[in-house]
């Protein structure tokens, strides 16, 4: 009796070892297959999909076969691993083992949205909608029901975004990018206003936001950026108006069609520096870090005028005869690629051309 029970275990363990050495082989041969496909396709893997799940719909898809043993292989060899959410590229040649390693490494496909320094509100969200990558939350909503859904409840969305290329997966929203480039901007304000030099006229950051964004739509060349500001300080120190056209056209909103008249300077809105003292309301415009800086270290020295050469440079001036004379120079003998600022950089291809990229005509700058 004894014997035939060691007998029928000796059979049973080599029946097992067989089995699993079946199961080893079947499972090495599911990892090293090869994936099914003739060009690069994207994975997409939703926020909350299960590896078996993943298998099995690849397997459905034609993409690979034995999803069985490749459930097998993950429940005793990767329990635990996460499967994030994202896109992941197959490639013509990839295994699943090569497939199964991006996913333990979460290489997911990565995209790229840029929002451009001078952008008003307006733009951004139209860069937001084109975007085909991004989970679009915000469709129909107001301006200000936007900042309630980021939990900015009665801030003003102006300016309150940093330009830059932010870089997000497959499923991210619209709001989440947003809200990124609201904290960027609030770190970098943060960072810059403890620099600041002792004088400059603002008791609190929102004034050097607002001051930042007159210099950002007035110059795009850097090292112009810190005396466009010392102007625009100098004239506030001493109670002169700032007078800076992009300040009314903001104010004309859609009804600024390109031409900028004495009419429009005259005309009473709360952004029209020809007409209200002291800085706008809000900012007009995003803004990057060299303009944030540029207005709180503003340039010293004497010049309170400026005009634009049409080269998108200016020629500054101390005083009203002087700046007369280069307003007769420059304005009034415009050559024929004149420009107020310079020729815009064209941003990722992802983004929308911004309407105000066309030299803004200036009737009168700091007359």
């Amino acid at each position: 009796m004894r014997r035939k029970f060691l007998l029928l275990l000796e059979t049973g363990l080599v029946l097992a070892g067989l089995l699993l050495g079946a199961s080893a082989w079947k499972i090495n041969s599911a990892l090293e297959q090869p994936l099914n496909i003739t060009q690069e396709e994207l994975l997409d893997v939703p926020t909350g999909s299960t590896p078996s799940g993943t298998f099995n719909r690849l397997e459905a898809d034609g993409v690979l076969q034995d999803a069985f043993w490749l459930r097998v292989y993950w429940r005793f060899n990767l329990a635990g691993q996460p499967l994030h959410s994202g896109e992941y590229r197959m490639l013509p040649g990839m295994n699943v083992q090569g497939l199964i390693g991006l996913w333990q490494k979460g290489e997911v496909v990565q995209y790229s949205l840029t929002l451009v320094e001078g952008w008003n509100f307006r733009q951004v969200r139209a860069a937001l909608v084109k975007n085909e990558k991004l989970e679009q939350t915000l469709t129909g909503l107001s301006d200000s029901q936007v900042m309630d859904k980021l939990g900015h409840a009665g801030v003003f969305p102006e300016g309150r975004f940093f330009p830059d290329t932010y870089r997000f997966v497959r499923g991210m929203s619209d709001a989440e990018l947003l809200e990124k480039a609201y904290e960027r901007l609030d770190e970098v304000l943060a960072k810059e206003w403890n620099k600041r030099a002792a004088d400059v006229p603002y008791t609190e950051p929102y004034q050097a936001l607002i001051m930042a964004s007159l210099v950002e739509k007035e110059t795009g060349v850097p090292q112009e950026r810190g005396q466009i500001a010392g102007v625009f300080v100098r004239r506030m120190q001493i109670g002169m108006l700032l007078q800076t056209d992009p300040t009314v056209i903001y104010g004309l909103g859609e009804r600024y069609t390109g031409k900028l008249t004495r009419a429009h300077l005259k005309e009473a809105t709360p952004y029209n520096t020809y007409v209200i003292a002291g800085l706008p309301p809000t900012p007009i415009a995003m803004v990057g870090r060299e303009a944030i800086h540029a207005a709180l270290n503003p340039v010293s020295g004497n010049s309170l005028y400026f005009v634009a050469r049409g080269d998108g440079s200016h020629v500054f001036s101390d005083d009203l005869d002087a700046h007369n004379s280069a307003v007769r120079e420059f304005q009034l003998k415009r050559r024929a690629d004149y420009r107020s600022s310079p020729a815009p950089v064209t941003p990722d291809a992802n983004a929308p051309a911004s309407p105000e990229t066309a030299p803004e005509p200036a009737a009168t700058e700091l007359q």
